[in-house]
């Protein structure tokens, strides 16, 4: 029984060792780079409004232009007078996802030391949007082609190719619902970071998880119950906003200075 005992102290006391020896490594840890952290967020600012401008473009200013419901041979029309228009806003599009994925690397960089695995977990919910990014454009040069009816398309009447046309338009809408339930997931750790760094008011980490929500539910509306997805936008409008003021924060206040212990809190 004492050899047992004995053994079992032996265990305890190189466990606690192994303990105080990370605790202690920890403590010898250089002091964060305030400078660094703080270009850190102004690059991750600077990418976000990249990233948001070229949205804008594609989502909302080229659509509106080419576009019209349920009216493939006019949408095809203006597909064909916007040509120009519409690689321009594929070329954009490629560059934004792009950008996106630039953007959460640095914001990995950012916050990596307030909680690795959440700042880990914001990473894998944008790369997983990258195929999505890809064949939303793939299925928009489909459209363009479609209508142009060059090569072997031309055997097909020109209607036929506009409703094809419109279908591909539709299906590049049902999938940016898809997107939108990934463009609400990724805002959740990064809302959940933005509070615990210490160096960023928390409201805005409040604020980007509703934005999340906005995101969540708007998905789930436009896959589930389609005529009330325009309703539903209107009312996220606001919480949508959160990601704007998050943005112009980084790249124009910037971050501000935390003690060691509050960092210490955060893990």
């Amino acid at each position: 029984m004492n050899d047992l005992y004995d053994q079992i102290k032996r265990v305890c006391n190189s466990e606690t060792s192994a303990r105080l020896s990370r605790i202690s490594v920890i403590s010898m840890m250089p002091e964060l780079n305030f400078s660094e952290r703080k270009r850190t967020a102004r690059l991750a600012g600077l990418l976000y409004l990249l990233v948001v401008i070229s949205g804008i473009f594609c989502l909302i200013y080229t659509p509106s232009q080419v576009i019209v419901r349920g009216n493939p041979a006019e949408t095809a029309s203006r597909i064909l007078a916007h040509e120009t228009l519409y690689r321009i806003d594929v070329v954009v599009g490629l560059l934004s996802t792009i950008l996106f994925l630039f953007l959460v690397l640095v914001l990995y960089r950012l916050f990596r030391d307030v909680n690795r695995w959440q700042a880990l977990v914001m990473l894998v919910l944008v790369i997983v949007q990258i195929p999505f990014s890809a064949m939303s454009l793939v299925v928009q040069l489909g459209s363009l082609e479609l209508v142009r009816g060059a090569g072997f398309l031309s055997i097909l009447d020109i209607s036929r190719r506009e409703v094809l046309a419109m279908l591909c338009i539709h299906i590049n809408a049902l999938g940016a619902h898809l997107s939108e339930m990934f463009w609400g997931l990724w805002l959740f750790p990064l809302g959940m970071l933005v509070i615990r760094s210490g160096f960023i008011p928390r409201f805005l980490g409040v604020w980007l998880i509703i934005n999340g929500i906005a995101y969540v539910f708007m998905s789930m509306t436009g896959l589930l119950a389609p005529p009330y997805y325009g309703p539903v936008a209107n009312i996220a409008i606001p919480a949508m906003i959160g990601e704007v003021v998050f943005t112009f924060w980084l790249l124009f206040a910037g971050i501000r200075p935390v003690g060691r212990a509050a960092v210490s809190r955060a893990h």
